[in-house]
């Protein structure tokens, strides 16, 4: 296999601290060399993502509003770029940044001024789709929309082919789990794990926000 330095190693770290970098590293090229510090994806304790009761909602969510009693109340929404969903009587609810539970005593609050004690939940019915940074040896680099829940495989499936330089041991998942910390987390995934379905690479799902770098 040819060997060359693998493309945008160092300025993944940056860009993961301030999203708007990513560009730059897209466009800077080479960096420096090393695997540097990492944790096998078998060695990898995932932290759970936040719960469905802290989930804050997010443009291109779909929720179900429901109103006890009131079927004709009752919608499924789309939230709309500008963070807000249209319900009946309400036209227009500001919905991003709220939980869905928030959310419902807002509309249950604003409802009683039509009805006599609504009854108000809110669910997320669908995620938005979710956006994963593929850099490196890939043949299509960039940020890819995936369905929510994707695995490590159908993102590196979503970025092409690998090119000949790639190093098929050496393909990592850079996720950002404690804000405060210096550097994201850097799980060590091989390829031949996934395709053979072995260990917990298979299973492993990315998230939303997560960089997968193929060296």
């Amino acid at each position: 296999m040819p060997s060359r330095p693998s493309r945008f190693r160092g300025p993944v770290l940056s860009a993961l601290a301030c999203p708007g970098l990513l560009l730059g590293v897209l466009l800077l090229g080479p960096a420096c060399s090393g695997l540097g510090k990492y944790t096998w994806v078998n060695e990898y304790q995932e932290k759970p993502p936040a719960s469905d009761a802290a989930y804050q909602i997010v443009p291109g969510d779909v929720l179900n509003v429901r109103v006890w009693g009131q079927e004709a109340l009752t919608t499924r929404a789309k939230v709309r770029e500008d963070g807000r969903i249209s319900l009946t009587f309400l036209d227009d609810v500001e919905a991003v940044g709220h939980t869905p539970a928030l959310l419902a005593q807002q509309i249950q609050t604003r409802l009683k001024d039509f009805i006599n004690h609504p009854v108000v939940t809110v669910s997320l019915e669908e995620a938005r789709p979710m956006s994963v940074t593929m850099l490196g040896e890939v043949a299509n680099v960039g940020a890819h929309v995936l369905d929510p829940g994707a695995t490590l495989l159908q993102a590196l499936g979503a970025a092409g082919s690998f090119t000949d330089y790639a190093h098929r041991d050496r393909i990592f998942v850079l996720r950002r789990e404690d804000p405060q910390a210096e550097e994201p987390t850097r799980i060590r995934v091989k390829y031949e794990d996934l395709i053979r379905g072995e260990g917990r690479a298979a299973a492993f799902r990315l998230r939303p926000g997560d960089v997968v770098v193929v060296e």
